[in-house]
This record gives C-alpha cells, structure tokens and sequence, in this order.
C-alpha cells in the first residue's frame, strides 16, 4: 500500500454474516473443506495455555473440535464446521473493522468498505462510487451489467456458485426464512460486534 510505484486500492466486501451463513449452509459440502481450512488457521494462530482460555469467545457449538469432548455427529458434522468458519471470518472482519478506524490518512485514501447490501439496493451509484474511488470511469455498459446482475427476473438458490442475473434483493433477506432462531442468535453472538460496526 506503500509503495509509491502502485497505485493500489482495495475495496473490501462485507455481507449480513446471518446471510452468509445461509448462503454457506446451502453449498455446505461444497464448502466444507474450506470451512476446516479456515478453522485450522484459527488453531494455529491462537496462544497456548491459560492465554487462550482468557481470549477464547467462541460460537457456541458442539464440543470436539478443537480437543476434549466428543466430535459432532455425521449429520450435523457439516454445519458444524462451517459455523466455527464462520466466527473465524467475524473475527478477521473485525480486526479488518478495527485497523480501518484508526487508519492513518495514507490507508484510508485507498481502501473503502462495501455492503453487499446497498451495491444490491443501490447498483449503479454504488458502482459509481467504487469507480471513483478507483479513479475510473464508468462506462454505461458497465451501469447496464451491473443492474441486469442486480434486477433479474428470478432468484434461485438451488446453484449457489451459479453465476447470473438474478433479484439478488432476495438474497439480502433470505435467511429471515432460512435459518433457525438458534441458528441466527449463534451467529448474532460470534459476530455482534463487527455487526455492530458494519449496521446490521
């Protein structure tokens, strides 16, 4: 971000995480070794001892996983694994969140933050706004793509890395019908704060 020979900008993308935990429960075992990746990165980079024990703030999920008690059934295995992913991906959004806030002048001149949310309700000035801030222009075609990705005639969920137009307005709510009320209060408790700091 430094060097003066680039003109680097980063745009970093945040998503409601109840909707991407909807969103990773239906490509689950697409996902699910990814989602152990993930939590293999937590183990490694977590301090040993009584320090880890103090720190540790963690989803509330089945015991197993990281050591002691018994590993989850078959069955719930899968969601299992993608929840302890997805308080790993709150926790680097918050550090992400936090570092932003108290960024000097240098890294807030390139980096800004998205919603998923409002590049869905908002297309075209959203795509406007990230083009400027990348310094680039934006050609209509580009504003004609974006809102037929944004505004098209269906929503499906049944091929999550399905790649085309659709009413992506649908998403933002899906989960609303999708998840549990335990499910959604797991997910509101790893991740409160960095929602609390994105406004959801």
């Amino acid at each position: 971000l430094r060097e003066p020979g680039l003109n680097l900008r980063v745009v970093q993308l945040f998503r409601d995480p109840r909707a991407v935990h909807n969103s990773r429960l239906k490509a689950r075992q697409a996902l699910l070794r990814e989602s152990v990746q993930v939590l293999r990165s937590r183990h490694r980079a977590e301090p040993r001892g009584p320090a880890r024990q103090q720190q540790q703030q963690h989803l509330p999920l089945p015991p197993g996983l990281l050591g002691g008690g018994r590993p989850p059934q078959p069955q719930h295995r899968a969601e299992f694994f993608l929840g302890g992913a997805l308080e790993v991906i709150c926790q680097s959004w918050l550090r992400d969140l936090l570092l932003a806030r108290r960024a000097p002048d240098w890294l807030r001149r390139r980096y800004t933050q998205l919603r998923y949310e409002d590049l869905v309700r908002e297309p075209r000035a959203e795509l406007r706004r990230l083009l400027r801030f990348a310094g680039l222009t934006v050609p209509p075609a580009l504003e004609d793509f974006v809102l037929n990705m944004t505004r098209g005639a269906a929503y499906s969920s049944d091929r999550p890395f399905l790649i085309s137009a659709r009413d992506a307005r649908e998403a933002v709510h899906a989960w609303r019908e999708r998840l549990s009320r335990q499910q959604v209060r797991q997910v509101e408790a790893a991740c409160g704060e960095a929602m609390s700091i994105l406004a959801y």
